[in-house]
């Protein structure tokens, strides 16, 4: 797993949400779902939240957020 810091983007549907991250000067993004943790302890992520996610190398376009910054 690589984790990556980036930004939300917008809310999707299924409870999905889309991230921007900027890594080696390049910008992509990706559809994340939210982990285990986030969802058993209720913290909302919203628009133009910073988080953590982390990505699987098998399927590099979809990754899961497992931390919401302050």
């Amino acid at each position: 797993m690589i984790s990556l810091d980036g930004k939300v983007l917008s809310s999707l549907p299924d409870g999905k949400y889309k991230v921007e991250v900027e890594h080696n000067g390049k910008t992509r993004q990706f559809v994340c779902y939210v982990s285990g943790k986030i969802r058993m302890n209720h913290i909302v992520i919203t628009d133009n939240d910073k988080v953590k996610i982390e990505v699987s190398e098998y399927d590099p376009g979809q990754g899961k957020i497992v931390y919401r910054y302050r």
